[in-house]
């Protein structure tokens, strides 16, 4: 038995823990939950707990379907939401089959694949998020939009309180579970907030973004509002993104530092990008990965619909921040949203960098100008291409590419492929309340 594992015991029976709770999420990103008393957690640790894979969306068909979870030891904390109670805990899980192998449909599996990979060539990937969310009033799904909880506006010391409450209760639990919170401000929307989760590598930061998830709505829920991470929950509002920062580490050094560079971005670094750039419309339905999340990258501002890069060029998809430090050197991933499965993404992200670095990419020509203002001439002469403008045409790309097919592997391809061209041929059949408006009186 390994120190994590008997550490996790022993502080089960010192808390008086009564319920643990082993986390996983299915291939869209829903977290999934079983929890299990103490006594059976020593056995879950050695053999694992069965479930049947067929019922949870992506992993298994029903001939196949015995699965098994197993609590990783590493993961464990104290759900600080059950306060006055009995503590309960939880742990993140790998998925297993019966014969010992890891899951293919584990979307973790997947994330730890591209960061071996990473690895083998003398990296760790580290990756650090701001996370945009909407606060709204109850009752949320009934007649007409949703009303946000306040009239803010970015960094808006908002008259209303109730968000700035919001952000120190979030911020609070969350550290409480060892998620550190480096920033935190109203967002440019009404009702809209943002919180930036330290730097951490990408597993650990994956499984703080399923983590944040649940914060979130658990604060928002004990507080009488409904948080929502749905990517345009409101027409005339910013959408909300996921700005990710990348960085690739050899150890202590940061790959992505060059003192002697004009914007001290190494050769390494410059070949990420360009793998970034190269495969972006390959991935964009893993990062973008609803219907909805297109509607955010037709609003403008600064979520991005071209294919191109810049120095603190916030219209561009990738971002190169001005840096004077070698821990700090990054790069800024702008397109992925917030309603993303954070091991798929991440995965990708990581997979199309490194075969830029592969592969010797050069880098193109940074963009300075507003990217947005540019006629589609100006930008075609530019070189820069659009990004796929609606799922369909998104998974059409992607259903080509390599790269996806071998960072997600088969089953997890061909299922995200049929799910989201499913979800694409339901959204086609819908009769929207702008085309009634529209149309209906006139036709």
């Amino acid at each position: 038995m390994d120190k994590q594992t008997e550490y996790v015991l022993r502080a089960m029976e010192e808390r008086d823990i009564r319920f643990i709770r082993l986390w996983f999420t299915d291939v869209l990103g829903f977290l999934k939950s079983v929890a299990i008393s103490p006594a059976e957690l020593e056995g879950a640790f050695e053999e694992g707990v069965g479930f049947d894979g067929s019922s949870i969306e992506g992993f298994a068909r029903v001939y196949e379907s015995d699965m098994i979870a197993r609590p990783d030891p590493s993961t464990f904390q104290i759900l600080p939401w059950r306060a006055g109670e009995k503590p309960t805990a939880r742990m993140f899980c790998d998925i297993y089959l019966p014969d010992g192998s890891p899951s293919y449909a584990d979307p973790r599996f997947v994330l730890k694949r591209a960061m071996k990979k990473a690895s083998e060539k003398g990296f760790t990937f580290y990756t650090h998020p701001e996370i945009e969310f909407y606060l709204f009033n109850k009752p949320v799904g009934t007649d007409g939009p949703p009303t946000p909880i306040d009239n803010g506006g970015y960094f808006d010391q908002a008259s209303s309180q109730e968000g700035s409450n919001f952000r120190r209760k979030a911020i609070f639990m969350l550290e409480q579970m060892g998620i550190s919170v480096e920033f935190s401000h109203h967002e440019a929307g009404p009702g809209q907030h943002e919180i930036d989760l330290r730097y951490a590598d990408a597993l650990s930061m994956a499984d703080n973004i399923m983590t944040f998830r649940i914060v979130i709505k658990e604060v928002a829920e004990a507080l009488g509002m409904y948080a929502s991470f749905m990517p345009k929950p409101l027409q005339d509002a910013p959408g909300s993104g996921m700005h990710t920062h990348l960085s690739l580490f050899d150890g202590d050094v940061n790959a992505f530092y060059d003192a002697t560079d004009e914007h001290n971005l190494s050769p390494v670094g410059k070949q990420f990008v360009a793998g970034l750039l190269a495969h972006s419309a390959e991935i964009t339905a893993v990062t973008n990965q609803w219907v909805n999340s297109y509607s955010r990258l037709a609003s403008g501002a600064e979520a991005p619909a071209y294919i191109c890069w810049g120095r603190n060029n916030r219209s561009a998809l990738v971002r190169v921040p001005s840096s004077t430090k070698a821990t700090s050197a990054r790069v800024e991933h702008r397109l992925i949203d917030t309603a993303v499965n954070p091991y798929l993404g991440f995965a990708v992200m990581l997979n199309a960098g490194l075969d830029g670095i592969d592969n010797g990419m050069e880098l193109p020509p940074g963009a300075e100008d507003d990217v947005w203002s540019l006629s589609d001439r100006e930008r075609q002469a530019m070189g820069i291409t659009p990004l796929p403008r609606s799922l369909d045409e998104a998974v059409n790309i992607m259903e080509h590419s390599e790269l996806v097919a071998e960072t997600l592997g088969e089953h997890v391809f061909d299922y995200f492929i049929k799910n989201k061209r499913s979800e694409y041929e339901e959204y086609r059949r819908q009769v929207t309340p702008w085309e009634l408006e529209k149309f209906l009186t006139v036709l």
